[in-house]
Parts: structure tokens; C-alpha cells; sequence
């Protein structure tokens, strides 16, 4: 397994994992775990115990011409969700990496840059990523949700499973889970406080400390993709309502930003919608 320290200064805070020995069936691909802020919090989970292919920091899609490249279970329309041997591998290639499937065979290739510095309040991670369809096929990108899932899970691109704790999403115009899912606005919050205790992998597990992360860099038809109940985690999501194709010799570039701090920092809620914060719900997991 190869791995690179990220700093700021004098911190260490990311550790980028580029080549993990994971079964198949996890969807096995680069990822940021742990992420810290610069007082030391924890940001970042890895695989929970509720979805064990949620890998930090990453980027994954579920359906990349009907190749998992996000693990677990597959949405198979009129099914719902079913184990399928489709799974795929993102795997270095020089400075670069190849979307693969089991057959080896190359969907997509992969340039990316990962940076941080020091920003206000904290510090800032940059994901800088371009994705290359072959010569000479198209390259389909879908989500359960272009699969026919409904409740707004068009999740799939830049990933983010963070720690536990007691979560509340808002953008520049609304709060909580079901209002920001779904939303184009150009920046999305998320504070974490610690809470109840939550079952990991690893056992018991709580939120060590408040912080907040502050996500930019939506294009396009892109959407947020948030869930703060049963999990937290937000996703630069590249088809949330519908699919997106790459034609053949073309490709496609995003830049998301994190801004990592301690405590509550970062824009402030909407003054209107600060005083009705509601309460995050906890459904029972569902795959996702």
C-alpha cells in the first residue's frame, strides 16, 4: 500500500492512501483517510461500519458504463439494490490513474492534483481532477438515482464521509439534509458537534471535537448530494438527476475545495433559517 503525508506548515493533516489492498467488492481507489483540522479533530471516516465502501476522502461512481466503481451493492432499476460482480479498480498508472474494470480493461483515465494550504479559519484542500474517455467509446456516468432510485440519490464524483458527530448542512439559502440535497448553490457547510456514540468498524466511536467543512467547486448540472442522519457525508455529485456522457476523445475537469477548520467557522447560516435548525433524523441505514 502506498501513502503520502499532507501538511500545512508543521501539521501533518491527511494522510492520501493511493493504492489500498481492498476486496473488490469495496470498490478499491485512492482516498484521503485520516483528514484532520489543525487542532488534531478527525474529519474523515473510512470503512464504517454501516457502509464499509465510504473510504474518506475519494472519488467514486457508481455506474461508469455499468461498472461499479463505487462499492457495495449496485441499483439495478426495478430491483433496487443487488450485489452484481461489477465492480472496478481506480489504479495508478505513472502520475495518473486507470478506471479498470475486472478485465483490466480501461474506462476512463485520470489526472489529479492534491494540495493543501493554509486558509482562514483553517486550512484548505484542493481535488483537482480531469477524467479522459477513450478514443473510441463513449463514457456514461450515472448514480442511482439516473438508475431509477428515488429520494435524491444522484450521489457519485468527489466523496466525503466524515466522522461522526451531530451534523447540520446549509448552504447561502437553506438548512438541513432535505433542503440542501439536491442544491446548486455555490458553497455547502457542514458543522459537526460531537453526539451519540456511533457503531464503527472499529467499535464505539464519537466525534473527538467540533469542526466544519465548507465544500466548492459545483459545474455544470452538478449537484450537492448530502445526508447528515443515518451518516454524514456530502459528494460533489456529476449525475444527480441525470446521466453524464463523455464523448469518445474528450474529457471532462473539476476543482473541488474543502475548507477544514476547528470548531464553527466558515460562512454564516442564513439569518432567517439560523433559529430553526432542525433536529438531524436517524433512518436506518440504507445502502448508499
Amino acid at each position: 500500500m502506498s501513502t503520502e503525508d499532507l501538511r500545512v506548515g508543521d501539521a501533518g493533516i491527511a494522510t492520501y492512501v493511493t493504492d489500498p489492498p481492498l476486496d473488490i467488492r469495496l470498490g478499491p481507489r485512492p482516498y484521503l483517510h485520516p483528514v484532520r483540522t489543525l487542532g488534531g479533530v478527525p474529519v474523515t471516516e473510512a470503512l464504517p461500519f454501516d457502509h464499509p465502501w465510504h473510504l474518506g476522502a475519494s472519488l467514486a461512481m457508481q455506474d461508469v458504463n455499468g461498472v461499479n466503481f463505487w462499492g457495495g451493492r449496485t441499483y439495478v432499476r426495478d430491483q433496487g439494490y443487488t450485489w452484481l460482480d461489477d465492480h472496478g479498480r481506480i489504479a495508478p498508472d505513472g502520475a495518473g490513474f486507470r478506471w479498470q474494470d475486472q478485465a483490466g480493461t480501461t474506462l476512463l483515465t485520470e489526472e489529479r492534483k492534491v494540495s493543501a494550504r493554509v486558509a482562514p479559519g483553517g486550512w484548505e484542500l484542493s481535488f483537482q481532477y480531469a477524467l479522459s474517455a477513450p478514443a473510441t467509446r463513449d463514457v456514461t456516468l450515472g448514480s442511482p438515482a439516473t438508475n431509477g432510485r428515488p429520494g435524491g440519490a444522484g450521489y457519485g464524483g468527489f466523496f466525503w464521509r466524515a466522522a461522526p458527530g451531530d451534523a447540520v448542512a446549509y448552504t447561502q439559502s437553506a438548512i438541513g439534509e432535505e433542503a440542501v440535497n439536491g442544491s446548486a448553490d455555490p458553497w455547502l457547510a457542514i458543522r459537526v458537534t460531537p453526539g451519540e456514540e456511533q457503531q464503527t468498524a472499529d467499535g464505539v466511536q464519537r466525534a473527538a471535537g467540533a469542526y466544519t467543512l465548507v465544500f466548492r467547486g459545483l459545474r455544470d448540472d452538478d449537484r450537492w448530494f448530502v445526508r447528515t442522519g443515518d451518516y454524514i457525508g456530502v459528494c460533489a455529485a456529476l449525475a444527480f438527476e441525470r446521466p453524464l456522457v463523455i464523448p469518445a476523445g474528450t474529457g471532462i475537469t473539476r476543482e473541488i475545495s474543502v475548507l477544514v477548520a476547528d470548531g464553527v467557522a466558515g460562512p454564516p447560516m442564513p439569518p432567517l433559517l439560523r433559529r430553526a435548525v432542525p433536529t438531524p433524523a436517524r433512518p436506518a441505514a440504507a445502502p448508499r
